[in-house]
């Protein structure tokens, strides 16, 4: 119980879905919009609870109509399985939806219309939020996938970036070739507005990732870095992946390494920004 209510004060309000709640009353859409918000909802639940079974910091659930966004303190700073666990418990409660359904179908009180438009928004809501666009979970799973084969900047550069091209596509389809619906490209042009955003933070999210790998003490395995003498720590920093621990070497040179620790140390501690990986280590 003290779980659920935690969940409830954690939600909020998009304003987008405020838009839609009005425009279901005056449509009278209202049964069909409660239908789709408590999927969404359920949808959450499910994020929120395997984000508590791991211990996260929740700051908030953001609700808007074909899903929400859970805001939280964990920035990159956990295991990349754990992240994909969280993201695909939103997915998963979609399964779980479909039994309900099939039980529902027993119940001679509830029209078969009730049941259908159910169906459908659950598979609608399923299959958009698969979509690879961030902050979908289709769009973070895309993220986490290539977090496992290249470096942290450039695997959420190329998520946003992809997102962006994705957003464009929808639209342009919306515009041309679909029916067009307000709805459906009111959605598209939000995506498109959350992804610019991102874009605009990125580098302020970089340099979160950074000082959270600062503080980390967590153990992981460790990966040789071979760069150039003339390099900045911050081009360094550009390498570095999630769940790996690096050893900075200067190419030709097989000195002591520079430890990620260090490294990190030498540029938010000691503010040597404009220092040379050869200066920095002393190299001639």
């Amino acid at each position: 119980m003290t779980t659920f209510l935690n969940f409830i004060r954690l939600i909020h309000i998009h304003p987008i879905l405020i838009i839609f709640i009005v425009i279901s009353v005056i449509t009278g859409t209202f049964i069909h919009l409660f239908i789709l918000l408590s999927i969404v909802f359920i949808h959450e639940v499910g994020h929120f609870l395997a984000a508590k079974w791991y211990r996260w910091r929740i700051n908030a659930i953001i609700l808007w109509v074909f899903g929400g966004v859970m805001k939280t303190e964990e920035s990159a700073n956990r295991p990349i399985k754990e992240d994909m666990i969280v993201t695909a418990a939103g997915p998963f409660q979609h399964v779980m939806i479909y039994f309900c359904i099939s039980g529902l179908t027993l119940l001679p009180l509830i029209p078969d219309s009730i049941i259908e438009t159910a169906f459908y928004y659950n598979t609608v809501i399923l299959l958009f939020n698969l979509l690879p666009i961030y902050p979908l979970d289709g769009g973070k799973l895309l993220f986490y996938l290539l977090s496992f084969f290249i470096p942290y900047k450039k695997a959420h550069r190329f998520t946003i970036l992809f997102s962006i091209l994705v957003c464009s596509f929808l639209i342009l389809f919306q515009l041309f070739i679909l029916p067009f619906t307000l709805s459906s490209l009111l959605i598209i042009v939000f995506l498109l507005i959350e992804n610019r955003t991102e874009w605009k933070n990125h580098y302020f999210l970089f340099m979160r990732f950074l000082l959270n790998r600062l503080h980390e003490e967590s153990e992981h395995k460790v990966k040789r870095l071979d760069v150039p003498p003339d390099l900045r720590l911050i081009d360094i920093f550009a390498f570095f992946e999630r769940n790996k621990k690096h050893h900075i070497y200067v190419n030709g040179q097989e000195k002591e390494p520079l430890s990620e620790k260090k490294s990190l140390h030498f540029y938010f501690k000691e503010k040597r920004y404009n220092e040379t990986i050869a200066e920095i280590m002393k190299y001639p």
